[in-house]
């Protein structure tokens, strides 16, 4: 999916409020003052109401007589939203919220992919395999230890094996899982502390290559506990060093 900046000036405004929104500098419940803004963003009154729109769309905002443009409780917004998580976890920042929605997707993944990865092992056909291969070739590569590379790597991954089960819902569901997925990777790559994970990725190809259900899914929970063990050592590594110079 193609960022918002990406898409003109539009673009460009639907990301800059939402960062604004999902940061806390607009907080929940405050109305926006659409003249200031357009001022601010220097944009026309009509880019911003249409920017607007998409954030209506997304559950972040609405509008009401008598009392104009306002954010809503974070309860109503569809944090399932594809550009909803990556503009949560974009920045390079983890704030508390950012770790509590990476809890929450680690539930989901958890929910998810040890379900997903049976039907990947009855299903998976010989390009679904190779695809699968490439994916974990690339996550060996050292590539002078680019957290880049890695991320993307594990990423393909998982969308390869969402879409080995040929289930066009499951498919979808990298949406969900990729940002967040994304956002982890980067935390913890960035880390020398960090399991190597092609073992675990390997012994999940393996059992799915045998076309063994069982096998698949105790090696993608065993995955995923490595997975949640790397980001709790990162955290606690991170309260270790305590606050930097203020």
């Amino acid at each position: 999916m193609t960022p918002y900046a990406r898409r003109g000036v539009h673009g460009q405004t639907v990301e800059a409020l939402a960062r604004r929104i999902l940061g806390g500098e607009i907080p929940e419940g405050a109305t926006l003052d659409l003249v200031a803004l357009q001022s601010e963003l220097d944009v026309s009154l009509t880019a911003l109401r249409e920017s607007l729109k998409v954030l209506a769309a997304k559950g972040m905002v609405d509008a009401r007589q008598k009392r104009g443009t306002f954010v809503r409780a974070r309860g109503d917004w569809n944090l399932l939203d594809a550009d909803v998580l990556r503009w949560q976890f974009e920045g390079g920042r983890t704030t508390e919220a950012d770790r509590a929605l990476l809890r929450n997707l680690a539930e989901v993944r958890a929910i998810i992919e040890p379900a997903a990865v049976r039907l990947a092992a009855e299903r998976r056909t010989a390009a679904d395999l190779a695809a699968l291969d490439d994916a974990l070739r690339a996550m060996g590569e050292d590539d002078d230890g680019d957290a880049g590379h890695a991320v993307e790597a594990d990423l393909a991954f998982h969308r390869a094996l969402l879409r080995s089960t040929h289930n066009e819902l499951l498919e979808r569901m990298e949406m969900v899982i990729e940002s967040g997925l994304a956002h982890r990777d980067r935390i913890v790559h960035s880390s020398p502390h960090g399991e190597n994970p092609v073992p675990a990725h390997q012994a999940v190809l393996d059992a799915v290559r045998e076309q063994d259900p069982d096998a698949a899914e105790d090696a993608m929970r065993a995955l995923l506990d490595q997975a949640g063990r790397d980001l709790e050592r990162v955290d606690g590594d991170d309260e270790t060093k305590g606050p930097g110079p203020q």
